[in-house]
């Protein structure tokens, strides 16, 4: 029975590998955002109730498609909404 000794540098060695073993996986599989999401992924996205989410849908703020009595709406819809009621910061506060 051989006994085998690790060193630090062998476990530096190990760590470096697996680290860039692990960067090649997350980098290889880009982040895929679902297309249409429903009424309840929306609402926890948004963090809004059902009636604001309804409101939203009623003065044609967000669009959305009805199929079979489920309310489906589109991912870039949802970036688009958010990104044109975006509100400038003014880096007035630590002068």
């Amino acid at each position: 029975m051989a006994i085998e000794v690790i060193t630090r540098e062998d476990l530096n060695e190990f760590r470096s590998l697996l680290l860039n073993d692990l960067k090649e996986i997350i980098q290889s599989k880009p982040q895929q955002t679902k297309q249409w999401l429903k009424s309840n992924e929306v609402r926890k996205l948004l963090n809004i109730s059902p009636g604001t989410l309804q409101n939203l849908r009623i003065n044609g703020t967000l669009t959305y498609t009805k199929v079979g009595g489920i309310m489906y709406y589109d991912n870039s819809d949802i970036d688009k909404l958010l990104n044109g009621n975006k509100v400038n910061a003014l880096p007035t506060l630590f002068k």
